[in-house]
């Protein structure tokens, strides 16, 4: 992906609507046709294709028309690099919670050694 940063925002822009997200979860199953995907949602048909348009565009989802059927699959690549960069986030939060917890502990620590007593 050449613009990787545009490419996230748009991803989870996409993500961030819970009916675009049920067609995500339906997709990750395997590909299925525009009315598979609309027969549980409650919306109109021209709401559902206007939902996978933004899907579409942030590249998670790809379709394929032949003949009258639309059939949508997933983009695995796009939601590996999406699930990548909130993995390497979660890293980066579990070390700063890490550090933290290491600070607070040292803290105690010097408060049990030192009675409590004001240092300044």
């Amino acid at each position: 992906m050449p613009n990787h940063q545009g490419s996230l925002d748009r991803v989870f822009h996409a993500l961030a609507d819970p009916s675009r997200r049920d067609i995500v979860q339906r997709l990750v199953r395997g590909p299925a046709s525009v009315s598979e995907l609309a027969r549980p949602l409650e919306m109109s048909l021209p709401a559902v294709l206007q939902h996978l348009q933004v899907l579409e565009s942030s590249g998670l989802v790809v379709s394929e028309k032949v003949g009258r059927v639309r059939t949508c699959r997933i983009e695995s690549a796009v939601l590996r690099t999406a699930e990548g960069w909130l993995t390497a986030q979660r890293t980066d939060w579990e070390r700063r919670l890490d550090r933290l917890d290491d600070v607070v502990a040292r803290h105690a620590t010097e408060e049990l050694t030192t009675g409590g007593e004001d240092r300044r």
